[in-house]
Order: C-alpha cells, then sequence, then structure tokens
C-alpha cells in the first residue's frame, strides 16, 4: 500500500516530535529549576535594628544600600518612614524605581490585644491608614500582627522570656482570639480595595505559635489575610511550626545574627528551611532581617550570600 506526501510528511513529524518530546521535557523541567530562585530582599530594619533615632537610618539611604549590595527587594519598616507625606512617598518610589529595587513589604505593628474596645478601634484606623500606604507605596504584602498582653515589664523581659506572657488577669486567651479576630476581619475590606495582602507574622503575642497564627488567618477565611513567616520567631519545634506556615506564606522573613543576636542567636539551617518553602511551591520574596551585633555593612552582604546559596 502506497503512503501519499501527505501522510509521509505527517508520519514523519510525529517521529520525530517522539524523539525530541522527552529531552524537550527534561529541558522545561530544568530551566523551570533554574529560574526558580526566590527573590531576596531585605528589610530596612536590618539597617537600623532600634539602635539610634530612626532619622539617622532613613529610608533613602537602605535603598541606596540595598541596591549597591545586590538585593532584588526592600522591605519598609512603618516606624522607619519618616514622614507621610505623599511628596515623599512618591519620592521613595522613584528612588527605588532608579536603584532596580522592588518595594516588595512593608512591615507594620498592631496592638489588637486588649479589652479596650476604644483602643482597639485605634488600632484598626491605624492599620487601615497602614494598608493605604502600602497602596500608595505600590508595595503588594503588609506585614501585621495581634498584638501582646502586655503583661511584660520591657520587651528584653520578653524575650527573656522567650516571648512567653501571662494573659491578662481577669481575661482569658480565647476572648484575646475574638477582638484580634473581629479587629483583622474589620481591616479585610480596605485591604482588598488597595490590593495588597495582610500576612500575620508569628511576632509574640497570639502569634507566638504556627497554631495561633494560623487559627486566626483559618477562621477570618480571606485571600486578603495570609502569613509573614519569620524564621527566628520560633523558639521551639522551630521546623515543625516552619513546615505548618509555609503553605500560607506570603512573605519569608529570615533573621541572621553575625556577631551574635541582640536578644538571641537560633542556629537556622537556611538549606532545610529553603527545602521546606519549595515544597510548599513559595516562590515569592525571602526579606532578610538581620539582628545580630556585626556591624551591618559587613553583616548584610554575608547574609545575602547566605540565602542566595539557599534559596536557589
Amino acid at each position: 500500500m502506497k503512503t501519499s506526501r501527505k501522510e509521509f510528511i505527517r508520519n514523519t513529524a510525529l517521529g520525530t516530535a517522539a524523539g525530541i518530546a522527552a529531552p524537550f521535557q527534561q529541558f522545561q523541567t530544568e530551566n523551570r529549576a533554574n529560574n526558580s530562585r526566590n527573590k531576596i530582599g531585605v528589610s530596612t530594619y536590618s539597617f537600623w535594628q532600634f539602635n539610634g533615632p530612626k532619622e539617622e537610618t532613613p529610608v533613602s539611604e537602605c535603598i541606596e544600600k540595598a541596591a549597591e549590595m545586590g538585593f532584588d527587594g526592600l522591605e519598609i519598616l512603618w516606624m522607619q518612614m519618616g514622614s507621610y507625606e505623599n511628596s515623599h512617598l512618591q519620592n521613595i518610589k522613584r528612588q527605588a524605581l532608579h536603584a532596580g529595587l522592588d518595594l516588595m513589604g512593608f512591615s507594620t505593628h498592631q496592638d489588637f490585644l486588649t479589652p479596650d474596645e476604644e483602643e482597639r478601634e485605634k488600632e484598626i484606623e491605624k492599620t487601615i491608614e497602614q494598608i493605604e500606604l502600602a497602596y500608595r507605596l505600590g508595595i503588594p504584602t503588609m506585614r501585621i500582627n495581634t498584638g501582646r498582653w502586655g503583661t511584660t515589664g520591657s520587651f528584653d523581659e520578653l524575650m527573656a522570656n522567650d516571648g512567653k506572657e501571662p494573659v491578662l488577669e481577669g481575661y482569658t486567651r480565647e476572648q484575646g482570639f475574638r477582638w484580634v479576630i473581629d479587629a483583622i476581619a474589620r481591616c479585610i475590606p480596605t485591604a482588598e480595595k488597595c490590593g495588597v495582602v495582610l500576612g500575620l507574622e508569628n511576632h509574640w503575642g497570639l502569634g507566638r505559635t504556627a497554631e495561633g497564627v494560623l487559627r486566626i488567618v483559618e477562621e477570618i477565611d480571606s485571600p486578603w489575610l495570609q502569613v509573614t513567616t519569620d524564621t527566628g520567631n520560633f523558639l521551639e519545634r522551630q521546623y515543625e511550626q516552619l513546615e505548618m506556615m509555609a503553605p500560607k506564606t506570603v512573605l519569608l522573613q529570615a533573621k541572621t545574627y553575625f556577631g551574635g543576636g541582640k536578644w538571641y542567636s537560633l542556629d537556622i539551617d537556611y538549606d532545610r528551611v529553603a527545602d521546606i518553602f519549595a515544597a510548599a511551591d513559595y516562590r515569592g520574596y525571602v526579606s532578610l532581617e538581620f539582628e545580630g551585633q556585626e556591624d551591618p555593612d559587613k553583616a548584610i552582604p554575608q547574609s545575602l550570600d547566605l540565602l542566595r546559596q539557599a534559596f536557589v
């Protein structure tokens, strides 16, 4: 039986395709792997660490240093802003653009963990204003926290107690969860309107454990509330809790402690951390939070090298 010219060409093409399909698929897989490294940013906190007046370490200086050191992006600590005037915000955006940096995170503070309804209302209003600031800066995700019970005298004392503090006398943890959940839920419509994903961090208070963070996030059940994971804020069951947080993480904050930590040092295996987040298909930013006592100008580039080697 004769084969027509069209059939001959078709069969030849199919044979050739079959011959190259497997190598091509392998190439695609390898290419994805080669392009799968997470971008690495740095928090402005790394340059300041509350050492001296914030005016001595302005965001503009952090932008220039981060660019010179080779970072991909910058996470801005809200407390370090200096001014919230629109002209100042737009100058930050312009400077970051010229420096080749993404403004990829906005790190804020809340104190929803209080029985005082008026105080919670003020915190809600402040958080809504912070979301709008992130929007004006073009930042897509904002770190929030639960707040603390305030039963520990100072932050140094809190750290000495591994972040644990007694529940406020006369109240319960269940009441605390209700206050925090209701307050954050009030902020969700603004987050959606502005296109800013809130990331609840494992940052003491009811967020000291992955279980506490996830309870709040899962009860609110909104795509506009996810998780900011801090590798340095789990002081026990570290990798187990990181695995729990990874699937909902929108920003991964990576602590380093060159020169010894300000409050404590953790031995963090970043190869293992990278594997945990790769398994959860996390493709977002890793944001360095340097919290050591070494000179930041020396330790921050060392930290970048460490994270680049792990998150490949």
